[in-house]
């Protein structure tokens, strides 16, 4: 079958942000990308996975209304395109009825086939089907000549299933839409895969990522082809937008394809010197994913301006700092809520952080507030000094209630882990922009955006002396943070094995650590589920975020020992 002929196929790969439910936006952003197609010479136009719904979609999949509209948006997408290129090829990621996850493969203003995905996220709802043939688990259509075989996402990662059976079919070019979340420390786990499935399928692999926050997710693109011998032809930059062109050499007619589009060889003038862009350092890949995952959740759910305690520590700090970045300075606004036990420092490192920034500032005191709760009933120890968190959660939400803006959390997850925040207090919010980062990285990317300022000839806008002070609370005389948790450096060690690596108590013990303090700490984490529960969503950067990947039953005796 194979003819050993090879040409040159253009590939548009539409690295794009579309919105969960903007059915009529995201299809206006694929035709968007299918005019800058046309105007680059593309043959071929491929977009994300769920491109047409947003990904992804939890249970609006399982409602036929959406399911339709979804369906429909396909056709009417088929229709436009042919009147821009009726000669180009568009992959595009779409929900089917059933409910599926799937791609619709259009030509010459109509659906020439459908591909449905056969492995499926956990996270989703979709039920694991099979593809739009009887018995087939793969799909092959030639296009100018080419056999382009389609998976979707995790069909890719399978070593059985559709990978399989691809490789058995010869495919000339290999396109796979994505919607892959980031996660810090990949290693770099999707070019190696893309690479080693490409040797295995003997061919040219695109694979396209979607990018921008959807909730607590944030994608960031990353899209990539390689050659048959799994080299880089390409590569897109991560977590920014674009419609990237790269000529792909590819062999005629090597297999039996299940739909035939056109035979003859594409014709190609000039040639596309495609870029591979450098990956970004493990500091400025996270702050990117923490900047998109808040500016996207405040525009996609039409936020205009976002408010903020400003302690003068480090978390409200760098949490300040990444609101900045993420809506300018004109939308956020900072509030310094001192009370008796707040320092001299504490009020002129929160004051200093909003000069440093030029954000909106005011300063409420709440000791009167606090008295009055005071006089109200009796209150000791914990209870008391808690009356201050919560004061000041009323106090935000009421701005909120006020002003309309979104009130963010400055909590982390090392706080979080252990149960050391404040119902209706500190954790008060719409979103939480802190929350999947340990405290030992607040403190490890407070001082690279200072130094990225420094570079760039800018005031590093984090007060030093927020980044280098002890840790407090501030809720009672001389109180630090270390005198409930552990401190950071040790804690967050300890939580990295338990948490992130799931590990055991005998393990964590392994490592070193005090029997005694493991104890403790995995009795404090598991405790302080039923407050996790109810703390606001934030963007998922590490490999076990809470709430999304790690979930304990708030009422166990289960005790770790």
């Amino acid at each position: 079958m194979p003819t050993g002929e090879l040409v040159r196929l253009r590939i548009a790969s539409a690295q794009l942000n579309p919105v969960v439910g903007d059915i009529k936006g995201n299809s206006k952003l694929v035709l968007d990308a299918a005019r800058q197609a046309k105007s680059e010479g593309a043959h071929v136009l491929v977009l994300p996975e769920m491109f047409v719904t947003g990904y992804p979609i939890e249970d609006l999949a399982l409602r036929p209304a959406f399911q339709e509209a979804s369906k429909r948006a396909v056709d009417e997408i088929a229709k436009e395109i042919k009147a821009i290129d009726s000669t180009l090829l568009v992959i595009l990621g779409y929900l089917d009825s059933g409910p599926k996850n799937a791609v619709a493969v259009i030509s010459e203003g109509r659906v020439v086939t459908r591909y449905v995905k056969r492995h499926l996220p956990n996270y989703g709802v979709f039920d694991e089907f099979r593809n739009f043939k009887e018995g087939s688990g793969t799909c092959v259509v030639r296009f100018c000549g080419v056999d382009i075989g389609i998976l979707i996402c995790e069909d890719l990662w399978q070593d059985e299933g559709p990978v399989a059976e691809l490789s058995m079919r010869n495919p000339g070019l290999v396109i796979v839409p994505n919607g892959s979340p980031y996660e810090r420390d990949k290693d770099d786990l999707r070019l190696e895969l893309v690479s080693k499935r490409s040797r295995q399928f003997k061919s040219p692999l695109v694979y396209v990522n979607m990018t921008g926050g959807q909730d607590d997710l944030v994608f960031d693109g990353d899209s990539i082809i390689v050659d048959r011998d799994g080299k880089v032809v390409s590569r897109a930059p991560q977590f920014e937008d674009g419609v990237y062109l790269t000529d792909v050499e590819v062999e005629l007619r090597t297999s039996e394809p299940e739909f035939v589009i056109s035979e003859e060889s594409p014709v190609l003038e000039g040639r596309i010197h495609s870029a591979v862009a450098e990956r970004l350092g493990d500091e400025e890949e996270v702050w990117r994913a923490l900047v998109i995952g808040l500016g996207d959740y405040v525009k996609k759910n039409g936020f205009t301006s976002i408010a903020l305690g400003l302690s003068g520590g480090i978390d409200s700090a760098l949490v300040a700092t990444i609101a900045v970045d993420a809506l300018g300075r004109d939308r956020v606004f900072g509030v310094s809520l001192p009370s008796q036990f707040s320092s001299d420092h504490s009020l002129t490192d929160a004051k200093s952080l909003a000069s440093n920034l030029g954000i909106d500032y005011r300063n409420i005191p709440i000791e009167p507030i606090v008295q009055s709760f005071k006089s109200a009933t009796t209150l000791t120890g914990v209870a008391e000094e808690n009356i201050q968190a919560r004061v000041r959660g009323s106090l935000l939400m009421g701005i909120s209630n006020q002003e309309g803006h979104l009130i963010l959390a400055t909590g982390n997850k090392s706080e979080l882990a252990v149960g050391y925040s404040t119902l209706y207090g500190d954790a008060v919010g719409g979103f939480a922009p802190i929350k999947d980062l340990f405290k030992v990285d607040v403190w490890r990317l407070a001082r690279w955006r200072n130094e990225k300022a420094a570079q760039e000839g800018s005031k590093p806008p984090i007060p030093i002396s927020s980044i280098e002070k002890e840790p407090s609370a501030e809720l009672r005389p001389g109180q630090r943070d270390s005198d409930s948790i552990p401190e950071y450096e040790v804690l967050d060690r300890l939580l990295d094995i338990y948490i992130e690596k799931n590990g055991d108590a005998s393990e964590i013990i392994k490592a070193g650590f005090d029997r005694d303090l493991v104890d403790r700490v995995i009795s404090m984490v598991d405790r302080a589920e039923y407050k996790r529960r109810q703390y606001p969503p934030g963007p998922k950067i590490s490999s076990i975020a809470f709430g999304k990947d790690r979930r304990l039953p708030m009422t166990s005796r289960w005790k770790e020992r």
